[in-house]
């Protein structure tokens, strides 16, 4: 190895593998890095071991192979001991409340990687300090990780997935005692404790040893259980649920979903849907679709549709493969099948859980104690909805682990959080779970369709009926792929340092005039009599927001789990103003 790896000057690379070397006892991750170094696959080996998974509040999401920018036993042991120590410094009760560890169907042969290992890993670090575990027995969808967490007040929780990563990827999911995700500076916190604790401890291999400990309980039943009965309280139109015609396929790509969908749809008295029979076992290659990723629409949903014409469904669920997200389709008179936008999901699911509410609750005065979330970067139709209704909308940072967060704040202070959501086909319906959950989503929708099925309405229908009332929101969404960091640098200081002056952003995009500027990056907004932004800002990733003063708005972001530079639009009418945005695309 020595000689192989002098030449190339490279004496960090020589000491990064010889440590793995020293602490991997997987044989097919050491024999995959005995291979690279036999053959001098010297760039090979910095795409190994030049650097480390970074930690975030996403926790680790990358590929599944050897060395410390992959995820693979060592690297899952190593978190997890970070991890345990972390904790073992914010909970005196640690070893009383414990911890669980969730994990989807993803596997990576070659490497011996799979999120089942990877969670057995994690449960003997736990274990061999102490620490009870409630580790399910099985694979779940994401949302029972969160559920768990707080239905047994338990200090934290793990979920070993992807979700809707390629087929290579897998990922280390944190949740705090709070039921959400973590945020700052957990984080940083948590990255410094494993860059502390490297080298294995002297049980943390011991995965057998590990399931045999009285400290090891399996939650699944109970959580099934409970999670099926919290969600049925969001039932509220059971006998138009049990008299419904109307046909639903589901398809869970692939995934964790089917059934639990399936017990969804049975604990609302729904008729079971219609499972897409090639997709609905888990299977790690996922063989049928490119992606499994149903945000990417019609060709993840090619085997749903032909299901649909086949048994005449006119509507399409689609779970990503953990389920905590959900797409819908929507056949329309011409045959054609409609994909739902993020937004425009949120905007009918946000007009459902209050139209229920408001049935259950006619006091007019009890409006002011309810709240609806959305990010920074989704559709304002709640904020609209709500100026008209009378509750309270708050906007957060992107991404759950925010509005999870601020949720649990507020159900603290008493309110109630009736729903949030993210542009990202994520929904959160039910406070019982802080944080997006395309399970229980998926049979609230169906019962929303059931109902309109009672009105002779379709979803598109009552979607234009929604614009109709609370105003026009039209939005475009997409992103571009970039793997280099320096371009993705240089193209952000571009916009900030525009036309070669610095710290000046853009005034027009087009013939279309900017009001104001927010970037979240360095915390300054133009719209502050301050210029300071009011949300959290971070420099560790790129966001820039740029309003414009036909009241459309423009944002443009990284991504913190894949390697994408996001943009959102959106045009906005007010109530009864039937503009049509044919020009949508110039406000990019």
């Amino acid at each position: 190895m020595e000689d192989v790896l002098t030449p190339t000057g490279d004496t960090i690379l020589d000491q990064a593998v010889r440590q793995w070397l020293q602490y991997d006892r997987n044989p097919k991750t050491i024999s995959m890095v005995q291979d690279l170094v036999k053959k001098g696959a010297v760039e090979a080996l910095r795409e190994c071991f030049s650097s480390r998974m970074e930690f975030g509040t996403a926790g680790l999401r990358a590929a599944m192979g050897p060395g410390i920018s992959c995820m693979n036993d060592l690297t899952v042991i190593q978190t997890t001991q970070g991890f345990c120590c972390y904790l073992e410094q914010s909970f005196k009760d640690l070893k009383e409340r414990g911890v669980v560890i969730g994990y989807d169907a993803r596997a990576h042969p070659p490497s011996g990687g799979s999120s089942k290992r990877f969670a057995s890993l994690a449960a003997a670090v736990f274990i061999s300090r102490g620490v009870p575990v409630h580790l399910f027995s099985d694979i779940t969808p994401t949302p029972f990780v969160p559920f768990t967490v707080s239905h047994l007040g338990l200090c934290a929780g793990v979920m070993v997935t992807a979700s809707h990563n390629p087929k290579q990827d897998n990922g280390y999911k944190v949740y705090w005692e709070s039921g959400a995700q973590i945020v700052p500076p957990h984080d940083v916190g948590i990255s410094k404790a494993i860059k502390e604790n490297l080298e294995p401890w002297p049980e943390a291999w011991n995965s057998e040893e590990a399931l045999k400990s009285p400290l090891l309980k399996d939650p699944y039943q109970d959580t099934f259980t409970q999670y099926f009965k919290a969600i049925q309280k969001h039932c509220h139109h059971r006998d138009i649920n049990k008299s419904s015609e109307v046909k639903i396929v589901h398809t869970s790509v692939h995934g964790v979903g089917h059934a639990f969908v399936q017990s969804a749809f049975k604990a609302f008295d729904l008729p079971p849907p219609y499972a897409v029979d090639q997709q609905k076992d888990p299977d790690p290659e996922f063989p049928t679709v490119k992606y499994p990723n149903p945000e990417e629409g019609k060709g993840v949903l090619t085997l749903s549709f032909a299901l649909a014409v086949t048994e005449g469904a006119s509507v399409v669920l689609a779970n990503d493969p953990d389920a905590d997200r959900l797409a819908i389709a929507e056949r329309q008179d011409s045959g054609q099948w409609r994909v739902f936008s993020g937004n425009e999901l949120g905007a009918l699911l946000g007009w459902w859980m209050f139209h229920c509410w408001k049935e259950q609750n006619p006091d007019a005065a009890v409006v002011k104690n309810i709240y609806m979330l959305s990010s920074t970067v989704s559709s304002k139709i709640l904020r609209a909805i709500a100026l008209k209704e009378g509750f309270h909308f708050e906007e957060t940072l992107t991404g759950f682990k925010w509005m999870g967060n601020r949720a649990k704040d507020l159900l603290d202070q008493g309110k109630t959080v009736l729903f949030a959501f993210e542009e990202a086909i994520g929904y959160m319906c039910c406070n019982s779970v802080l944080d997006k959950d395309g399970v229980s989503a998926a049979a609230i929708a169906g019962e929303m369709v059931a109902y309109l099925a009672t009105k002779t309405k379709s979803l598109s229908q009552q979607l234009t009926a929604i614009f109709e009332e609370y105003g026009y929101h039209i939005s475009k969404n997409s992103y571009f792929i970039c793997h280099d960091q320096d371009v993705i640098c240089s193209l952000f200081e571009r916009l900030r340092n525009f036309g070669g002056k610095t710290e000046s952003y853009p005034t027009k995009c087009g013939r279309f005039s900017i009001s104001a500027v927010r970037d979240l990056t360095t915390g300054y907004d133009s719209s502050q009599p301050d210029k300071k932004a009011v949300l959290p800002t971070s420099n560790s990733s790129q966001m820039i927001t740029f309003s414009f003063s036909n009241g459309g708005v423009a944002t443009m972001r990284t991504s913190g789990t894949e390697p994408k530079i996001k943009y959102y639009t959106e045009l906005c009418a007010a109530p009864g103003n039937r503009v049509f945005f044919d020009h949508v695309d110039h406000v990019l």
